[in-house]
């Protein structure tokens, strides 16, 4: 592995050519290479890589300097990211870069067992519909889901919750006592609410 930055994450020998490359190309051979955790969505992380002006860089960001390549994180992407590596993903035309990260995924072994039976048995079925389901929190003995795709909105989106869903989880999942739809049925732009953690 080139560029070890520990304990938080490595780049790949293709990976590090990539960007060399592109910062090359764009003429812009001291931009920082800016990772991030953008959100999680079910027991998936979206990442944001970025080169950046090195002037960008915050206070408060964490930063490495790796063979003449800066890589920066956001201090609250940096957990997310402990043990994560940049690879280049050849299924992208033209190679681009993906996170193999351990960290992805519900630590919790609640919502793990949860997030199952939305894989498993939910999701197959209101897919057919051209639904989803995805698993925003689980606390407290309640699960926070969100209903996507043709879920959003849906008449029938209380029988599902009641009659498919609540019923799948609670019997796989003992643990939890109640579902919580987090989903704005009614809104357009913004439809999904976003529960802390």
């Amino acid at each position: 592995m080139v560029g070890m930055i520990q304990p938080l994450l490595s780049i790949t020998q293709d990976a590090r050519t990539k960007i060399d490359g592109v910062r090359t190309f764009n003429e812009f051979p001291d931009a920082m290479l800016r990772v991030r955790v953008l959100a999680k969505e079910g027991r998936q992380f979206r990442y944001e890589i970025a080169l950046e002006d090195p002037r960008e860089r915050g206070a408060d960001d964490l930063s490495v300097e790796s063979d003449g390549l800066t890589v920066v994180l956001d201090p609250s992407s940096a957990s997310d990211l402990a043990g994560a590596t940049i690879e280049l993903d050849s299924a992208v035309i033209g190679g681009g870069l993906r996170i193999d990260n351990p960290n992805e995924g519900w630590q919790d072994p609640i919502a793990r067992a949860v997030q199952e039976v939305i894989d498993q048995q939910i999701n197959p079925g209101v897919g057919s519909h051209g639904g989803q389901v995805t698993l925003v929190d689980v606390k407290d003995g309640t699960a926070y889901m969100r209903f996507g795709g043709g879920c959003q909105g849906c008449s029938a989106v209380n029988v599902t919750l009641k009659q498919g869903v609540e019923t799948a989880v609670r019997k796989a999942v003992p643990a939890v006592t109640a579902i919580v739809d987090v989903t704005d049925h009614e809104a357009g732009e913004n439809p999904y609410y976003q529960h802390g953690h």
